[in-house]
């Protein structure tokens, strides 16, 4: 029997614009505002980029804070931070959040063409940004672009910067990275270290049939307006939380149940199985 399937939404991105789409959420409370709904359409983990009010992003923990803070007034959703920010930001700039100690937050283990852009993360890097999460208690939520990634989180393991069992966000389709192929899906998920749990993001129009396959595969789904703006070719997705409610609708047909925030806790180690 198949876990039951946990949703993150990943409600706005640090590239997403308001020329692209209105509805990408930008201040604070347009944030959480987003994420609530999200959460109550099914989604049990929110990532989350901090925007300032201009639309341009921001590792400002401050800012987090104050998304966070409204978030958990209206839900117990787990809201998950971003350590990547935007390509071009330092490393200091990218790890001020973790200071906060967020129940999740991700953690990108390798360098990787983005676009036009390169997103840099020397092992030094990597390791700095491990330590940080352990030190404050932090689960990380290991991104990957490219397969030689996952070689490089079980390097953390084995250095006792990361603990098993690890959960991976398996991203495809990301310009200048791994193809958004189902072939290409099932050659990281086999992969993977023995006892992982994994969640896959497909970008742009590949984020359905890899939210397909991924729930066929047992693993978990990524969606939002982060990774896509479009419901459907030619129409806008007016909100993550209609993104997230086509996944519930998918997944119900399949026969597999939705995690709730705690079943999600558990499901990836935030909190204990029992």
């Amino acid at each position: 029997m198949m876990q039951k399937l946990v949703i993150t939404a990943a409600v706005n991105g640090a590239e997403v614009t308001r020329e692209q789409t209105p509805y990408v959420p930008i201040t604070p409370k347009e944030i959480a505002a987003a994420a609530i709904e999200a959460a109550a359409a099914g989604a049990s983990i929110i990532h989350v980029h901090a925007r300032q009010d201009d639309g341009t992003a921001t590792q400002n923990k401050e800012v987090y804070r104050e998304i966070i803070e409204r978030i958990r007034e209206n839900s117990n959703v787990i809201v998950q931070v971003s350590t990547g920010g935007s390509v071009g930001m330092t490393a200091q700039e990218r790890t001020e959040v973790i200071s906060l100690a967020p129940e999740m937050a991700t953690l990108s283990t390798g360098t990787v063409n983005f676009g036009a852009g390169v997103f840099y993360n020397s092992l030094e890097m990597i390791c700095d940004f491990a330590i940080r999460m352990k030190q404050y208690q932090v689960r990380p939520e290991i991104e990957v672009f490219d397969v030689g990634m996952i070689a490089n989180a079980v390097d953390l393991v084995n250095r006792g910067l990361l603990a098993s069992p690890m959960h991976f966000d398996l991203v495809l389709g990301v310009p200048g990275a791994i193809p958004a192929e189902i072939s290409h899906l099932m050659h990281m998920v086999a992969s993977l270290p023995c006892g992982s749990t994994w969640t896959a993001a497909g970008i742009g129009r590949s984020q359905l049939p890899i939210a397909t396959a991924a729930i066929l595969l047992g693993g978990h789904v990524r969606v939002g307006l982060e990774d896509n703006i479009y419901y459907s070719k030619g129409r806008l997705a007016v909100s993550n939380a209609e993104l997230v409610e086509r996944v519930v609708r998918l997944t119900k047909e399949i026969g597999r149940d939705i995690a709730t925030p705690d079943e999600a806790r558990r499901i990836v180690s935030i909190s204990p199985c029992t």
